[in-house]
């Protein structure tokens, strides 16, 4: 099981993929894709199993996600067709997969949200349910969690 601190930055990652859309076009790829994907590890995205295990590990999560009382809410009005395609598209490119995120930047879309810490760590939590259903190795959770961190300094707004 990873750190507390390390959880809340992986829901933080998450949780710009799971708010309403926006009426804005997005950005274009480069400048709406994390930054972390710069330095992604093709190895990941085969250790993960592809995009037909990143596909079941979303629709786990998302699943979980809005079963889940401590979050659940904040999906009330979120577009959920596009919150598994921005998912799919973070989790494969971050992975060294090649797809590209076409989806807002996570500050953006979580402005306004007011998310905290515990909302986090209950995303990374529901995500790592997602990832053990789908029989990954914690040490490839870690790594995939490892990606998503940084982005919660723009996800955690309270």
């Amino acid at each position: 099981m990873i750190s507390r601190n390390f959880s809340l930055c992986i829901l933080m990652a998450c949780l710009p993929l799971v708010a309403p859309a926006q009426s804005a076009p997005p950005l274009p790829p480069a400048a709406s894709a994390p930054a972390a994907t710069r330095a992604a590890d093709p190895s990941l995205f085969g250790d993960l199993g592809g995009l037909p295990v990143i596909r079941q590990v979303v629709n786990d999560f998302v699943a979980i996600m809005l079963a889940d009382e401590r979050i659940g809410f904040t999906f009330k009005d979120t577009n959920l067709p596009r919150l598994h395609e921005k998912l799919v598209e973070q989790f494969c490119l971050l992975s060294g997969g090649g797809c590209i995120y076409t989806g807002d930047p996570m500050k953006e879309v979580h402005q306004g949200l007011k998310l905290t810490n515990a909302h986090f760590n209950a995303l990374v939590e529901d995500l790592q349910l997602a990832m053990d259903r789908s029989g990954i190795a914690s040490r490839t959770q870690n790594r995939l969690l490892a990606l998503l961190a940084p982005m919660q300094r723009d996800t955690v707004t309270r």
